[in-house]
């Protein structure tokens, strides 16, 4: 009888730590599927970064999460969520992990999401199409053509971008 009454109660707790897992998992706004790597040791061990030969890029989405045979990763943004739609740097930047996902694991995801800090409950899954892989692409093509340029010219009207910038103390075109 004693056997039973342990068994029972270390069943208890198990159930009792499994359901706070899930809470704390999804107030985090971590979407439903299998955690499988996060850039951060709250959840998991930090994993290396996922890396492509073909396009010469590296990158760690913050979660990347096993819905049935795909690889969703998932990147999480400080703040509030723009009121119309992501930021395009942030739809890029999820494209980015998709496509590595794509190489990393041999299967290309339906989708990536992005969740916003300040409203977790929000995710915002964007549907990673052949369109948005183009994009990509050739924003990356035109982001290696500035490193190879003499001047890269400023690309916003942003004070607090250009006070925040590492190079606002070399550059011809700073605003602040």
């Amino acid at each position: 009888m004693g056997w039973a009454l342990l068994f029972l109660a270390l069943l208890a707790l198990a159930l009792v730590a499994l359901w706070l897992a899930r809470r704390s998992r999804a107030s985090a706004g971590i979407p439903a599927g299998r955690l499988i790597s996060a850039d951060t040791s709250r959840w998991l061990p930090v994993d290396r970064p996922l890396f492509s030969r073909t396009h010469n890029l590296t990158g760690r989405p913050d979660y990347l999460v096993r819905r049935g045979r795909d690889v969703i990763p998932v990147e999480v943004k400080s703040g509030h969520p723009p009121a119309d739609r992501p930021h395009t740097s942030h739809i890029l930047q999820l494209a980015a992990y998709c496509l590595l996902s794509a190489e990393t694991y041999g299967r290309r995801p339906p989708c990536g999401i992005i969740l916003y800090a300040d409203q977790p409950d929000q995710a915002v899954e964007i549907a990673y199409t052949p369109a948005l892989e183009r994009e990509l692409l050739s924003m990356l093509e035109r982001m290696r053509h500035a490193l190879t340029a003499d001047v890269a010219p400023r690309d916003h009207d942003q004070v607090a971008r250009c006070r925040a910038c590492s190079y606002r103390q070399s550059c011809d075109q700073a605003l602040a």
